[in-house]
């Protein structure tokens, strides 16, 4: 899917270092609601607070998600659902009750409200099964992966959409959480995060959108323009095609968020709609704001922008790229306040906070990043009654067999000066890999489909407290924790695996990263 670019490197410097204040930041709170509090647009009308303030209850099935959803009282009876497990079709069935609609094919949330879906535990991940919300109001989905949702081929599940909203929907905070698919409308999916028919007051905070054709939309079409007031902040858009989002009349406010590889378009705001576009970080992307497939113009105000390796297409018609400068064509307000974090600085910090099962960590607003840590319990240190091993901790084992990586190439995110992607793959513990802040990820790649089963991620010092394993070729977490080391997950055949850093006590420094079939 990806697509070269050309190199151009331009920072737009008006207010590229934010001075407004923050309503609230996000700070944990028991378990039995959602961390944090709501922010951007979603925070306005009322506000959105969930199942703040009802039960909770524990569903490992979508079946169970259902259940609880029909055995409320009402249909607006508070409810905080905690979701643990793989949730897909085969453990998913329509439940009926007074105070619930529901589906076989999705979780549906329809004609309900206030209520919050949290995932907990060793994480959340509906598989092939979307999230549609219709009807409906004060929605929090929080700490949970959608993946691979088609509308087409098998099995299919809400019209392709990971996260979909129409018809009527106000109040939703969508935080935290990865929308990915593994390819575009050919290979049967269609957007990650979609609003239309009427939906207004959302916020999409510190999410991870990526591998699809599509990112999302507001408004299905030109004359669905009743749609809007929507916040995007700190998410991490990456191998996306186009609707970074698609903006069809109504107000967005998109700030802080880290595009990498937008391979066609990016922001189009189209239909009258204005968007207001600031702090953000684009890289080695294409046309990343403007007015694309459409002689309906829409507009934008500008501020504080970094573009990194970003090329722009001639104007046309139906085609008006923002173009180099990505000069302002309108004025936009925001009823609310809130704090920007430097563009130079939005890639580390959403790397380290973007997506689910990364501690449900926000931003400080000057650069760095703060809140709980992953919601898997972590070993306690023994009390003093304990008595002390007498011995260390044996180092866990090297891998059998032949060393994979060093038969491949590798890539990764920014380096830092004086390193190389290549130093963790040529079998010498005195070269390293570092990134340019304490998050980043690092790649081994081939040319041919290779099975993969465990790695050995050898640091020249310990540093590294938090990561995930990624099949580089579908986007697929195959497997989250603490520490580096030696790391078994089921085998997979891929062309490419990746080690996300997601966290570090200092910048890391990665002498090996090996590969091994198991």
């Amino acid at each position: 899917m990806k697509r070269s670019a050309k190199s151009a490197l331009v920072a737009l410097t008006t207010g590229a270092v934010g001075a407004a204040i923050v309503v609230a930041l996000p700070l944990p709170q028991a378990s039995a609601a959602a961390v944090g509090s709501a922010t951007g647009y979603a925070s306005g009308n009322g506000g959105t607070t969930g199942g703040n303030g009802g039960t909770t209850v524990r569903a490992t099935t979508g079946t169970q998600i259902h259940q609880a959803l029909c055995g409320r009282a009402s249909s607006s009876t508070p409810i905080t659902i905690e979701v643990s497990g793989t949730i897909n079709h085969g453990n998913t069935t329509k439940v009926s009750g007074s105070s619930c609609n529901t589906a076989a094919d999705k979780i549906e949330l329809k004609e309900i409200s206030n209520v919050t879906i949290i995932g907990v535990g060793g994480g959340a991940v509906f598989d092939q099964l979307g999230i549609h919300i219709r009807d409906s109001s004060n929605i929090i989905i929080q700490n949970v992966t959608v993946r691979n949702v088609k509308k087409s081929g098998s099995p299919t599940s809400n019209g392709g959409d990971a996260i979909g909203m129409e018809s009527t929907v106000r109040n939703v905070w969508v935080d935290h959480v990865t929308l990915e698919a593994s390819g575009g409308e050919s290979e049967g999916y269609d957007g990650l995060f979609d609003m239309k028919d009427n939906t207004q007051y959302v916020t999409l905070s510190y999410s991870i959108l990526r591998n699809s054709g599509r990112g999302g939309l507001i408004g299905s079409s030109e004359s669905d323009t009743s749609n809007g007031f929507v916040t995007f902040h700190h998410n991490y858009y990456q191998n996306i095609d186009s609707r970074t989002p698609l903006l069809r009349g109504g107000v967005a406010h998109i700030y802080n968020n880290y595009y990498y590889s937008l391979n066609e378009s990016g922001i189009n705001s189209r239909a009258g709609a204005r968007a207001k576009v600031e702090n953000n970080y684009f890289q080695n992307s294409k046309d990343v704001l403007g007015t694309f497939y459409t002689d309906a113009a829409g507009y934008w105000q500008t501020a504080g922008n970094i573009l990194d390796n970003v090329t722009w297409s001639a104007t046309s018609s139906d085609h008006k790229p923002a173009g180099p400068g990505m000069a302002s064509t309108t004025t936009v307000s925001v009823p609310y306040s809130y704090r920007l974090d430097g563009a130079s600085c939005t890639p580390d910090v959403v790397r380290s906070t973007a997506g689910a099962g990364t501690g449900i960590r926000t931003s400080t607003g000057s650069c760095s990043a703060t809140g709980p840590q992953p919601t898997t319990p972590v070993p306690t240190t023994p009390g003093p009654t304990t008595p002390a091993p007498t011995t260390p901790a044996p180092t866990p084992t090297q891998p059998s067999g032949a060393n994979l990586s060093l038969s491949g190439g590798a890539d990764g995110s920014s380096k830092a000066g004086g390193t190389s992607y290549g130093n963790v793959k040529d079998g010498s513990l005195s070269t390293y890999w570092s990134p340019s802040g304490t998050t980043g990820s690092i790649s081994i790649k081939w040319s041919a489909a290779t099975t993969v089963g465990r790695i050995s991620i050898r640091e020249v010092s310990p540093a590294v407290t938090a990561y995930r394993v990624l099949n580089g070729d579908t986007g697929a977490v195959l497997k989250t924790g603490s520490g580096a080391g030696v790391i078994s997950f089921t085998p997979t055949s891929l062309k490419k695996v990746t080690f996300e850093i997601t966290s570090a006590s200092s910048a890391p420094r990665v002498a090996e990263f090996e590969t091994y079939a198991s």
